[in-house]
């Protein structure tokens, strides 16, 4: 008996050994499959997160252009791109201007107009971070914005003169404005900051935009829409154009 025994004893020490090398093998394969998922859900997931974040882009700029058109229906013309006191120095953004179509009458209230953006006066207001003007894939610091205006003279935003809806006789759907910059060029949402056609003009693939391919954009009609990295510049001059082709 002893003998079989010892044969027995064998025999089920080789098959444990055997179970165990298999079972490391099933490990190795389980790892191995694991990493591929994890490689190929990764830039997925990356995706999705991203198409978030251009449509809350597209969401908070869809209420920059209904604002703006509201203040248009009051003021019947849509603000300057800024302010000025007395001496011609600038003094409030025209993200300010619309403050109260924002539903932020209350912040509007709080600031005093003639003063400047930031002046010890409107220090509260200038910390305050407001939402709507923040892009969440920029990076920039809170009470920073990249959604500016295109300031030109043809273009629906002039440095200190409103321009009236009446005098944008080009087609509404394809006329700029407020658009994305890269965060390079991000500003304090109160400063009466914006971009000109060289900014816009400088997109290329190789800018650091927020959205991978492009920017984001707000037209007169009151739509948003992506425009690629690739644009041509004719094209741009053109949509920031209010009666012809060129600014």
């Amino acid at each position: 008996m002893s003998g079989d025994l010892a044969i027995q004893c064998s025999l089920e020490g080789g098959a444990l050994r055997r179970r165990q090398a298999f079972t490391l093998v099933e490990l190795l394969v389980v790892i191995g499959i694991i990493a591929v998922l994890i490689a190929l859900l990764l830039p997925a997931k990356r995706g999705a997160r991203e198409a978030a974040r251009r449509s809350q882009c597209t969401n908070n700029l869809n209420q920059i252009a209904v604002a703006l058109l509201n203040y248009a229906d009051v003021y019947h013309a849509l603000p300057p791109a800024y302010t000025v006191d007395a001496d011609g120095k600038p003094l409030h953004s025209w993200r300010t201007l619309i403050l109260p179509y924002l539903e932020q009458k209350s912040l509007y209230d709080k600031i005093d107009l003639s003063k400047a953006w930031d002046d010890p006066a409107n220090v509260e207001a200038l910390k305050t971070v407001l939402p709507v003007y923040r892009c969440p894939s920029a990076g920039c610091p809170e009470n920073h914005t990249i959604y500016v205006a295109i300031v030109a003279p043809n273009g629906c935003f002039r440095s200190a003169e409103p321009r009236r809806l009446s005098e944008i006789t080009d087609d509404h759907a394809k006329t700029l404005l407020v658009i994305e910059v890269d965060p390079e060029h991000a500003v304090p949402w109160m400063a009466p900051t914006d971009a000109d056609m060289d900014v816009l003009l400088g997109f290329n693939r190789e800018t650091t935009l927020a959205h991978p391919g492009g920017f984001t954009a707000a037209f007169v009609d009151g739509s948003v829409s992506f425009l690629s990295a690739d644009l041509p510049a004719d094209k741009r001059r053109a949509l920031v154009s209010i009666a012809g082709d060129h600014d």
